[in-house]
């Protein structure tokens, strides 16, 4: 069963690429995706990764929780289910 992780406080400079890279260190990566401004195609700085064994989505959170990545200290949590069927069509 697939995991979606909300990662928080991302730097302007962060990829999805850099993303799926940062994750696949701890498993398999479903997606990344960083939200970006409609208008101006920016980041917001926060994305969703989704990976597909609970256990990697664990390991992924413990290890990259609150790590200084591009001078940033990321948030690294489980999406809770409100969140993830707001986003829902944005992950797709």
């Amino acid at each position: 069963m697939s995991v979606n992780i909300y990662v928080g406080n991302l730097s302007y400079e962060m990829t999805e690429n850099k993303l799926n890279e940062l994750f696949s260190v701890h498993g398999a990566v479903s997606s990344a995706k960083i939200i970006t401004d409609q208008y101006t195609g920016g980041s917001k700085g926060f994305g969703f990764i989704e990976m597909k064994e609970r256990k990697d989505a664990d390991n992924a959170i413990n290890d990259l929780n609150g790590k200084n990545i591009l001078n940033r200290e990321m948030k690294v949590n489980p999406v809770c289910i409100r969140v993830q069927m707001f986003f829902s069509e944005t992950l797709k």
